[in-house]
Parts: C-alpha cells; structure tokens; sequence
C-alpha cells in the first residue's frame, strides 16, 4: 500500500502553466495560419490590382475591399503600399540566393546556375505582363518605389556578383572583366529581358530569357587554353 501511494506521488502533476501552453498551442497555429492567410490574400489582391489599374491608381481601400478585409487590416502586415511591391521584389531576390547557394554547392556548372536563374526569374514574372508593366511604372513615377527598387538592385548585385566569381575562381568565366561589373551587366540583361518582354509578350518570357541567355553565356565563358582544346578533342575522338 505505501509502494502505491508512493508511485502516486512520483506521477508529476500538470502545472498551471504546462495546462495554458498545452490549451493554447493549437489556437495559436491556427492563429499564425489565419494571419499568413489573410496577408498572402492582400499581397494576391494588390498585385492583382496593380495589374488592373495600375500602381498609383489603386488605393489602400481598393487592396482590402478585393481581399474583403477591413481597411485597417492592411496595415497589420503592410505599412504602406510600398511595401507589397517590396515583397514582390524580395521573391526574387530569394531566387538569386538559391542560385548563390547551389553556385556553391558545385553540383553544376556556374553558368548552367545562371542559366537557369534567368529561366527562373522570367518565369516568375510571366504571371502577368500588364503586372511588370505596373511595377515599372511604379518604379519610374513614385520616388519611394524607386528608392526600395534601388536598395533591391544594389543586393541582387552583390549576389550575382559572389555568383560570377566563383565562376572565375573555377575558370568558367572570363577574368579580364572584374565579377562586380560581369555581374552588373548581366543584371541589367536579366531586367531588360523582363522589360522587354512584358511590352511585347508575344512569346512565353521563359523561352526569351533562355534563347537571350544562349547570346550571352558564351561571352561570359572564359576562354579555352590550347591545353584545354586538345583534352576536348581528345575526350570527343576516345
């Protein structure tokens, strides 16, 4: 008797504070997933409308009536409106740092990275041509738009700059151009071949950007020595 009544007392009881995690930790993630729900149902809304109307056409009000939210909802996750198109601008800056990422990893070529990240980008943005023509716009008459563009472009930059010199250390690109200024102009390609594309979309914007990068790459490959095209024409005759 006293061996169960000592087993009873070595059961730990639930304390007050384990009891209002334990009863609140469901409500919370649903909590957490009606906030990511309804900010992604903003951010698809204003897109949406930029699209329709344009940028500086579309009001805070226009973005929460779309999202059937009430109109101080908006500002729980965006401060201004600004800030929808600086998410827009993050997603693609995340593809840069994956592509930096796999650059890295070396499974592949560094080219066939960049290749690819052009592929990527244009794919994202061919959702909606009337959408890029919006944003840029946006980026050539609203000076704060064009001031978030700014800090966006100055990181994508860095990225692709970190990209083209680890293609340099591994003797895939060419050397006589310094990895800031090779990454510079193959950025401005990038953006150019979206621009480009969301006038005249008269093609998918993926298959622009990849016969556009099939112009590119090979003045961005690093010259072959004599060494290196005599084990290619030996490795093609084996």
């Amino acid at each position: 008797m006293a061996k169960s009544h000592a087993m009873r007392n070595s059961v730990p009881h639930p304390t007050p504070s384990s009891i209002h995690s334990s009863a609140h930790a469901p409500r919370a993630g649903r909590r957490e997933r009606r906030r990511t729900e309804t900010r992604e149902r903003l951010y698809r809304a204003a897109l949406a409308l930029f699209a329709e109307r344009g940028y500086l056409a579309t009001t805070v009000e226009d973005i929460t009536e779309a999202a059937d939210v009430g109109k101080g909802t908006f500002f729980n996750y965006f401060p201004t409106k600004e800030h929808v198109l600086a998410t827009y601008g993050a997603e693609r800056i995340a593809a840069v740092e994956r592509s930096l990422e796999e650059a890295r990893a070396g499974k592949r070529p560094v080219l066939e990275v960049l290749g690819a990240l052009a592929a990527d980008l244009a794919g994202q943005s061919s959702e909606s041509p009337e959408l890029l023509r919006a944003i840029y716009a946006a980026h050539a008459s609203c000076a704060p738009v064009r001031a978030e563009l700014q800090i966006r472009l100055k990181r994508a930059w860095q990225l692709m700059t970190e990209i083209v010199m680890l293609a340099q250390e591994r003797g895939e690109v060419r050397r006589d151009l310094p990895a800031a200024e090779l990454g510079r102009l193959t950025q401005t390609i990038f953006m150019g071949v979206t621009l480009a594309w969301s006038l005249n979309p008269n093609t998918s914007a993926r298959k622009t950007a990849e016969a556009v990068w099939q112009l590119v790459w090979p003045n961005l490959r690093a010259a072959e020595s004599p060494t290196m095209r005599k084990r290619a024409r030996k490795k093609r005759t084996a």
